[in-house]
């Protein structure tokens, strides 16, 4: 399915389960070493207590869905800023929005660039949907049919490193969460500015995108907010959509361990106590996929990238998420692209 065709679908809403009873997710969270080693991707309808199989499509939206929320969070994300405590205000002058979030006395800023399509080519209400995009890539490709693109300066929020400066880290330097959830946190603030400043834009048809380690972040702000219509990682690798387990399919083989000591500053330390254990994860990059369900799911992919293991991807993991969006009901919300390139396909 074309990308301007799932953006255009409408946003799935779910019955409130009857009366669904959950298992217990242990507390705390077991430690790494606790558990078994398993050179399989792990079940994605198995509970954290290690016994208890999901049953029915209300039980994983009530019960596991959350769970594994929870556990992506202490293994690998880090635990996500609690947005109510949070005020975004934003400010608009042509193309530019001017982003400002204040929570617990602090405030952090940063803007984001709006790019319009052809007024002939809007919804019949005028707006557009759109894809908030981070990195870099032919914005024609989604204006030419109809789709505005919403870019920022991912370094704003907060540096591929380290260093604990920009927007994200103004208001949360001290919480153990990676960059990619920092990234992820400044694609819903993009949102948020949009809601309040851009009636032009659908804000009910919202893609994300990003490549490479940039696409990793797109999946975890698709993860991480439900009003993301449809996640578009590109070439995302470890930590994304490359599998823990089955490294060496293709690529230059990357792993846990040498994308953790490469870029530790992506994950929190949880999934540092996972290197050399990689097959103790009670996840895989399936899980983080499936959790997104029943929203859509695009995955991007390169035959010849020397760089992620799009062979994992394509053979390991799409085919393990997308018997989670079979087992849902919604089959045709996910997608995968599998080109000729190579690392990256900045055209949309």
């Amino acid at each position: 399915m074309h990308f301007s065709a799932l953006l255009g679908l409408p946003v799935l809403v779910l019955a409130a389960p009857a009366a669904v009873s959950c298992p217990a997710t242990p507390n705390p969270l077991p430690k790494a070493a606790t558990f078994p080693k398993m050179s399989t991707l792990p079940d994605p309808f198995l509970y954290l207590d290690g016994t208890t199989r999901v049953k029915t499509q209300e039980e994983w939206y009530a019960c596991r869905q959350p769970e594994i929320l929870q556990m992506l969070q202490e293994y690998q994300y880090g635990y996500y800023p609690d947005h109510k405590a949070e005020t975004v205000t934003a400010t608009r002058s042509g193309t530019t929005v001017s982003i400002s979030v204040a929570a617990g006395g602090k405030t952090g800023s940063f803007k984001a660039t709006i790019n319009l399509p052809a007024k002939s080519t809007a919804n019949a209400n005028g707006t557009f949907p759109v894809v908030i995009s981070i990195g870099g890539m032919d914005n024609k490709a989604y204006m030419n049919v109809g789709i505005a693109v919403v870019t920022f300066d991912y370094t704003t929020v907060s540096p591929d490193s380290n260093g604990k400066t920009g927007a994200f880290w103004a208001l949360y330097n001290g919480k153990d969460i990676g960059v990619l959830t920092a990234w992820a946190w400044g694609f819903h603030r993009v949102l948020d500015a949009l809601i309040l400043t851009a009636p032009e834009i659908d804000s009910t048809k919202v893609g994300v995108t990003g490549c490479s380690r940039l696409g990793k972040a797109a999946l975890a702000a698709g993860l991480f907010d439900t009003r993301i219509t449809v996640t578009m990682p590109m070439s995302s690798g470890v930590q994304g959509l490359g599998p823990y387990r089955y490294t060496t399919l293709s690529g230059q083989g990357e792993n846990l361990e040498n994308s953790k000591s490469g870029a530790g500053w992506w994950s929190n330390s949880g999934l540092g106590t996972f290197v050399n254990k990689a097959e103790q994860l009670p996840f895989d990059a399936h899980t983080v996929a499936a959790a997104i369900a029943p929203r859509a799911l695009a995955i991007d992919q390169g035959q010849g990238d020397a760089y992620t293991n799009s062979k994992g991807t394509a053979v390991v993991v799409y085919p393990a998420v997308a018997s989670v969006y079979k087992w849902l009901g919604v089959p045709d919300m996910i997608a995968m692209g599998i080109r000729s390139g190579a690392h990256c396909d900045n055209s949309g």
